[in-house]
């Protein structure tokens, strides 16, 4: 089991910086790639960014130049990042953190970024 739980969400002006963080603990071993994907009101859900375990990562277009995503392990925990600057209206959602294992996907609650024009 993946437990995993985001911080960092809040309001920030349009062309503002947020810094979200995503603390993964329990079978952090068995995590082969983590991400952030976000859902705004009445939209699916998209995929903002991923990093695996070897540390290549992958954008969404939309965020691409303006987001980035990292990650810090220790033994007991790692702490993935995803750092928002020059944020849009249309960035505004509920960011989810995501690790994908060998087994089973995990997701955390989530935590609202709200950015206003």
């Amino acid at each position: 089991q993946v437990q995993l739980v985001e911080s960092g969400g809040g309001l920030v002006q349009a062309g503002g910086s947020l810094r979200l963080s995503c603390a993964a603990s329990g079978s952090i071993s068995s995590i082969k790639v983590m991400g952030w994907y976000r859902q705004a009101s009445g939209k699916q859900r998209e995929l903002v960014a991923t990093i695996s375990s070897g540390g290549s990562t992958n954008y969404a277009d939309s965020v691409k130049d303006r987001f980035t995503i990292s990650i810090s392990r220790d033994n007991a925990k790692n702490t993935m990042y995803l750092q928002m600057n020059s944020l849009k209206a249309e960035d505004t959602a509920v960011y989810c953190c995501n690790a994908g294992t060998v087994g089973p996907n995990y997701w955390g609650k989530g935590t609202l970024v709200t950015v206003s024009s």
